[in-house]
């Protein structure tokens, strides 16, 4: 009964990030729906959006293995920054934006690989060539998905680091669960307004690279700004840390 009670509290922040996270893609799903985002119309004609497009071949069995994929890759990126915050607690690593984003990237592209080895094992010849004919080749596909794991390691980087800052309140006091739901909440909130955009941008039958590329560079923009942020918040934590610790030894000499 002991271990049930001290395993309770870290399990109710767990729930409780998993509610906030759930809430905020309840929001965003709301206001794509309220905006003409999503059309939730899956028929496949002249004129639709391309995403419309994709998701009218993924029907069945397909589908169902496709939210597997989509879940790996989801699992991997939140492994990716659980475990620099794990690995930058436990002192093994000290936490810097450089390394942050560069394992974010690299975690970003690892769990886009992983989902394009099972979405090319759930779909047919027919449903292959009925996507090649409405998407770009193979070259620029490829360039496309190293382009977006750079752009997601932005992102995860952030979340990295802003994971080692909460680590660094609990460090000086405060309550690391409080810290990780407030930091989920209002990051996340910015993070899925930026998220409904580009997808909007995204799309469109016709899709416009200005306006696609503006919503990347402002997404590319906030994520460096909480990445760097954060660094900053550590980075000053770690001189107060450095500060004591140098008069706590003054103190002890005299």
């Amino acid at each position: 009964m002991d271990d049930m009670k001290k395993m309770a509290r870290p399990f109710g922040w767990l729930f409780a990030l998993a509610l906030v996270i759930a809430v905020l893609g309840r929001v965003g799903l709301a206001i794509a729906g309220a905006t003409g985002v999503l059309a939730f119309d899956y028929i496949s004609a002249s004129g639709v959006p391309i995403l419309d497009v994709i998701c009218s071949i993924l029907t069945g069995s397909a589908f169902v293995a496709f939210l597997f994929a989509a879940g790996l890759a989801l699992v991997v990126s939140t492994a990716g920054v659980v475990l620099y915050g794990a690995l930058a607690a436990r002192g093994d690593a000290r936490p810097r934006p450089l390394s942050a984003f560069l394992w974010g990237w690299a975690t970003a592209l690892v769990a886009l690989v992983c989902l394009v080895i099972v979405v090319l094992g759930i779909l047919s010849a027919v449903q292959v060539g009925s996507m090649s004919s409405k998407l770009p080749g193979a070259l620029a596909l490829a360039g496309a998905l190293v382009a977006f794991a750079a752009f997601l390691g932005t992102l995860l980087g952030a979340a990295s680091l802003v994971v080692c800052a909460c680590v660094a309140r609990a460090r000086a006091g405060r309550s690391l669960g409080a810290s990780l739901v407030v930091a989920a909440a209002g990051c996340g909130a910015v993070v899925m307004l930026l998220t409904v955009g580009t997808f909007g941008a995204l799309n469109t039958a016709a899709v416009s690279l200005p306006a696609l590329g503006a919503w990347l560079a402002a997404d590319v923009a906030v994520n460096l700004a909480l990445l760097f942020g954060a660094g900053a918040y550590l980075g000053k934590q770690e001189r107060r840390e450095t500060a004591e610790k140098s008069r706590a030894v003054a103190a002890a000499r005299g």
